[in-house]
């Protein structure tokens, strides 16, 4: 889904903007073992801005696991304790470094750039409200900086991906090129499939294939909620059938553009208007 920086036109537009997914991109200083990192990420995000024509770019972070999510799902993001507790002493060591270096990064950033952070929110909120409401803002072409597949959740026309890892630019027209279903059958997908590093379940005996042959033949994860109990023995539909609510559960921890508001909440939201806006 490559797009050559050529080809993204020769000016820079205020209405062009980079949103950057800051602790998704740091993390890979940590791969290499950098811990202090304030002025390389700050020259990174200006060269991905100046690649891709960005006249604003916004940097968003986490502040801890989303507290929305956690007050549905308890056990959300609960299998990072268990990570984080089989880490060596080493490992741990490091992590602190890093966490802290990231810490200094920030303050370094927001000198120069408006930076999106709230208690108890994560970044992928954050973003989702800046894209679901980008005409308000006055936002003409979004590039997410990030290599969290979650974010192609907010694609579209004007909305586009870059992942450093795969060095690779993920938009809605090459979108074929990496998903077999429809970008609207993106969310029914992931409920279905769920996702192991947020600790959201999937229906067991489901993976990519059979989400998909299930989305052809039934519609959405709504469509399909409504035709249960499916007919049949196999294993993966007897499952379906007792998974049904938790369905509409992943609904709510995965659609980030429609339940972005509640997730970061009315007080956060007049705040990032004021940020975004002054």
């Amino acid at each position: 889904m490559a797009k050559s920086f050529g080809e993204l036109g020769s000016k820079k537009s205020p209405k062009n903007v980079l949103i950057v997914d800051s602790l998704n991109i740091c993390f890979r200083f940590k791969h290499s073992k950098k811990f202090e990192f304030a002025e390389e990420l700050s020259d990174l995000v200006k060269s991905l801005a100046h690649s891709y024509k960005c006249g604003r770019i916004i940097i968003t972070a986490d502040q801890g696991s989303s507290s929305y999510r956690k007050d549905i799902f308890p056990e959300y993001k609960g299998n990072r304790k268990e990570m984080i507790d089989n880490q060596t002493e080493q490992e741990k060591e490091d992590f602190q470094k890093f966490f802290q270096g990231y810490e200094e990064a920030l303050e370094y950033l927001e000198d120069e750039f408006t930076v999106l952070r709230f208690p108890k929110v994560e970044a992928d909120d954050i973003a989702a409200y800046l894209v679901k409401y980008k005409k308000d803002f006055g936002f003409e072409k979004m590039w997410l900086i990030s290599t969290d597949r979650d974010w192609d959740l907010l694609l579209d026309n004007k909305v586009s991906r870059f992942s450093y890892i795969t060095r690779k630019d993920y938009t809605l027209e090459a979108w074929g090129e990496a998903y077999e279903f429809h970008p609207d059958d993106y969310i029914s997908f992931k409920c279905l499939t769920g996702d192991k590093g947020d600790n959201v379940p999937g229906v067991p005996g489901i993976g990519p294939k059979r989400a998909t042959q299930l989305i052809n033949e039934y519609g959405s994860v709504f469509d399909i909620y409504e035709s249960l109990p499916l007919q049949g023995n196999q294993k993966f539909i007897k499952n379906l059938n007792e998974f049904g609510e938790q369905l509409l559960t992943n609904v709510e921890l995965m659609d980030l553009l429609t339940y972005c508001d509640e997730a970061i909440g009315k007080e956060n939201i007049q705040t990032i208007k004021e940020l975004v806006n002054g």
